[in-house]
């Protein structure tokens, strides 16, 4: 079966997840447009980078690379990705509890920036790196979340045909390690980290997930990390 003629948008935040959602995308469609979002996070710089090297990677127009500011979540705060007044913390092990690191409501925001885009540019399938995993701690990332965005989506667009595609939501990080090989995607271009822009601290809740993936999937991670601790234990 061909690659789809259909333009599909992919949401690329320069993490594992986008990346290897972006390299699903780019089996499916011979044609994608990147979109990333700046939002003020404290990895911002380095998650920028991330996304140029993968669009790069992926062969990706510049006419079809969009980059929003969307830094008044930096203004609303209330995340430790995005206000200098909370510390981002230290991974302690599994947890029910919603994470300081959950940024309010941003996955909505997000997604309403790519439907938009999608409408002026004729995209009918957005792609978003969305994790179940993670849902724990994130409320929008839940599946059931993504069922209700598909069907505001109906409600609220010209044509109602857009759809958000979520290809990684039930994959573990051992088995997203593990599809980003398959693939052949670029794993040494993508960023992690809440904390650091240099090297990788190693030790945030994100860091301790993705390590902890890479070791049940027995490969080495190729990013630099501070610290490099086991998690899989």
């Amino acid at each position: 079966m061909g690659k789809s003629k259909e333009l599909a948008v992919c949401l690329v935040s320069g993490g594992m997840d986008s990346l290897v959602t972006a390299a699903i995308a780019n089996e499916a469609h011979e044609k994608l447009a990147f979109l990333h979002l700046n939002y003020g996070q404290k990895t911002e710089k380095r998650e920028l980078d991330s996304f140029h090297k993968i669009a790069q990677h992926y062969h990706v127009a510049a006419s079809s690379q969009k980059i929003i500011d969307i830094s008044f979540l930096k203004q609303i705060g209330g995340s430790s990705l995005t206000d200098e007044n909370i510390e981002v913390k230290k991974y302690k092990g599994e947890s029910e509890e919603i994470p300081d690191s959950y940024v309010p409501f941003r996955n909505t925001h997000i997604i309403s920036m790519a439907v938009s885009w999608a409408e002026v540019i004729g995209a009918k399938k957005i792609y978003i790196g969305a994790v179940y995993e993670d849902s724990s701690g994130y409320p929008d990332c839940r599946p059931s979340y993504y069922q209700a965005i598909n069907n505001l989506i109906k409600m609220g667009t010209k044509n109602g045909d857009i759809e958000v595609i979520t290809p990684v939501i039930y994959l573990k990080k051992d088995e997203i390690v593990k599809k980003a090989l398959e693939l052949k995607a670029p794993l040494e271009f993508s960023w992690s980290c809440y904390e650091r822009n240099d090297k990788a601290c190693g030790v945030c809740d994100s860091c301790a997930l993705r390590l902890r993936g890479f070791e049940k999937a027995g490969i080495a991670d190729p990013i630099d990390y501070e610290i490099r601790p086991t998690y899989s234990k």
